[in-house]
């Protein structure tokens, strides 16, 4: 059955091409309602009884809804066609966008990976007695209330909820698992006459809680507080604020769903080898503290984890990759948006991504403004994190003429930037833009301004990892004969090797976490495939002659995927059997310093050393002083023979 789409012009200020929009997505296009919210809801009951139908209007869902509910149907799938593309200033046919935003409507969702989060409602609240207390007594229907007061402050007489005084040394954790430890820690000793007593002060006290409260006023307990669920902080002099998280904190009871947000890959993680540290740059970059070493590798706390997506975008070996959405699909709805776009007659359409926040601020120009051009294509993510530089560059290899970023509030922009500056150099520096700006119509006038660049002759849509997807982009862009230099920190390049300083003891070989550098079995060399090369820098650290650098880069031809030698030497041939073994200027340089040596007087010791393995072993065993060597083997003591010297005694 063919799927169709409800439209509506809504009230005649956008047009409706329902005909060429029905041959550009070979859907059933029903001819544009006027009202369909309204005065033609009976249109809208009738698409709901047909079924199948996707009802383009966003705004008004909840109507929709409402009416399916109503009939005990299920709720229709809705697409927003108007603020995104049908009220515009632009003066150009809508067909191509809107068939765009069609095809990628019609991809299939994600799966979304949670974990159930379970609050019984215990709650910290901290603060002076004048703010914590009256919140506490707000909260007490509710919630499971302890109240943490400085040390010294009088206890109230009231047992409606459990008064504590102390420091708090330490919190850890998230919603439904916050572990906290106190020192000076003392409690009401409910008993007896008169004021309240506590008892006698200890330190590390120890408590799990479900929520925090945190009145204080000081700096908070968290990096990126905003972030760590179950963590609400207040200023104790703004009141509206205060309010404002107490009645928060009155929700958090229950069971909740906590999105997985990425997944891990610890046998990809290049982190560290042999206690050796080697990328750090998901730990650099986490806001919320989320992600710690683990090992060789590092793992990631699903509960303290906000799902920035900073660190999918930044990993070199795909360890750690973002989930919600999969990168994948991510890949696939740029591609989907560009293909459309251009088969639908469209030509050099410009991709425009952006988040929630920035999703209102498009609803805001639709209504208010000039709206988008043409052929800006929006595409909204739930992080702008995860987009990094191989989304960026796959879309420019797809067919769009530029990539612009615009961020929100929420959006880490140290981390963006560092992905914006990695895609120009791969991209084009005039290709990969950000837009950061709260001020819709700002937006639109720098979007209507923009000069976009020629897109790419012939569109590619490569699959596989970020890495692989970079690499067959950039081909795509610059040609298969390129070489580009990439910003200090890439996680492509190349690595140098001092030949006068290297002595091919190949400790670099042995700790490489992804296999780029190697070595050949049958003769001394350092061998390098640079395509597979993270730029983790554990051979730079390991190396004991410090004869190994980093030079990042993008090498785009095919010698990037074969192995090429660094180094090599002229192999040693053993004094005894001629067999090749090691370098010759290392046995040569051994030799040459053992000579004189109290323990390398007899000149057959140091002859060992010019032999192989085999070799040296056969003249230890036959040496004079084989350190191998053993007595005659002892008699076997036998009962008779025990049994002899008891008679001769």
């Amino acid at each position: 059955m063919v799927k169709s789409l409800i439209t509506c012009d809504c009230l005649g200020t956008q047009q409706i091409e329902s005909q060429a929009l029905s041959d550009t997505t070979g859907l059933e296009v029903l001819p544009p309602c006027s009202a369909l919210c309204t005065r033609q809801i009976d249109r809208a009951a009738a698409a709901l009884e047909q079924g199948d139908t996707i009802f383009c209007c966003s705004q008004e869902s909840r109507v929709f809804e409402a009416l399916a509910e109503e009939m005990g149907l299920p709720a229709p799938p809705v697409m927003d066609l108007r603020d995104r593309a049908g009220w515009s200033a632009d003066t150009a046919s809508a067909v191509p966008k809107m068939s765009a935003l069609i095809a990628e409507g019609l991809l299939p969702a994600a799966p979304e990976k949670t974990v159930d989060v379970i609050s019984e409602g215990l709650c910290l609240i901290l603060g002076a007695p004048e703010i914590a207390l009256p919140a506490a007594e707000q909260l007490a229907p509710h919630l499971g209330v302890t109240v943490l007061l400085p040390e010294g402050a009088d206890v109230p007489d009231s047992r409606a909820f459990d008064v504590i005084t102390g420091r708090l040394r330490q919190a850890q954790g998230a919603l439904g698992q916050f572990k906290v430890t106190i020192d000076a820690l003392r409690q009401v000793e409910p008993g007896g006459r008169g004021a309240l007593t506590l008892t006698e002060p200890r330190d590390g006290g120890v408590s799990d809680c479900d929520v925090i409260l945190d009145l204080r006023g000081g700096p908070p307990l968290f990096p990126a507080h905003e972030k760590r669920e179950g963590y609400l902080r207040a200023e104790p002099g703004h009141a509206p604020a205060v309010a404002a998280a107490v009645m928060a904190a009155s929700h958090l009871v229950g069971t909740f769903e906590k999105p997985l947000y990425v997944r891990t890959e610890a046998l990809l993680c290049a982190h560290s080898r042999a206690g050796q540290t080697g990328c750090s740059r998901c730990l650099d970059l986490c806001p919320t503290g989320a992600i710690s070493p683990d090992g060789d590798h590092v793992t990631v706390d699903p509960m303290i984890c906000a799902g920035c997506g900073a660190c999918s975008a930044v990993c070199p070996s795909g360890a750690i990759s973002y989930d919600a959405p999969p990168v994948d699909h991510t890949l696939r709805r740029v591609q989907t948006l560009a293909k459309a776009y251009l088969d639908a007659g469209g030509t050099a359409p410009r991709l425009l991504v952006h988040d929630s926040h920035g999703a209102e601020m498009l609803r805001l120009s639709a209504r208010h403004g000039r709206g988008l051009p043409r052929d800006v294509i929006p595409m909204e993510l739930p992080a702008l994190g995860a987009f990094g530089h191989a989304e960026a560059v796959a879309a420019l290899a797809a067919g769009f003429a530029s990539v612009t970023l615009l961020p929100g509030p929420a959006t880490d922009r140290d981390a963006l930037a560092a992905q914006l500056a990695l895609a120009s150099a791969i991209g084009g520096a005039a290709r990969v833009v950000l837009l950061d700006t709260t001020d819709p119509d700002a937006m639109s006038d720098a979007l209507y301004d923009e000069t976009a660049p020629a897109p790419v002759a012939q569109p590619v849509r490569p699959l596989g990892t970020r890495r692989q997807v970079t690499r067959q982009a950039a081909r795509a862009l610059h040609g298969a004969e390129a070489t580009l230099p990439l910003p200090a920190g890439a996680p492509y390049g190349a690595v140098l090797v001092d030949t006068d300083a290297c002595t091919l003891c190949l400790s670099c070989v042995s700790l490489c976490p992804s296999g780029a550098l190697g070595d050949n079995p049958d003769l001394p060399q350092l061998r390098f495939q640079e395509d597979a090369c993270l730029q983790c820098g554990i051979c730079a650290t390991i190396c004991p002659e410090k004869a190994i650098s980093l030079e990042p880069r993008l090498d785009l031809t095919e010698t990037a995927l074969s192995q090429q030698v660094l180094n090599e030497e002229e192999p040693f041939a053993c004094v005894d059997c001629g067999t090749l073994f090691g370098s010759k200027s290392t046995i040569e340089r051994i030799t040459e310093k053992l000579t004189g040596h109290a323990m390398f007087q007899d000149e057959s010791k140091l002859r060992m050393i010019q032999m192989c393995d085999d070799c040296r072993v056969k003249a230890q065993m036959g040496a004079a002083d084989n350190p191998f060597a053993v007595g005659d083997r002892p008699k076997v003591r036998t009962t008779d023979d025990y049994l002899s010297k008891r008679r001769d005694h």
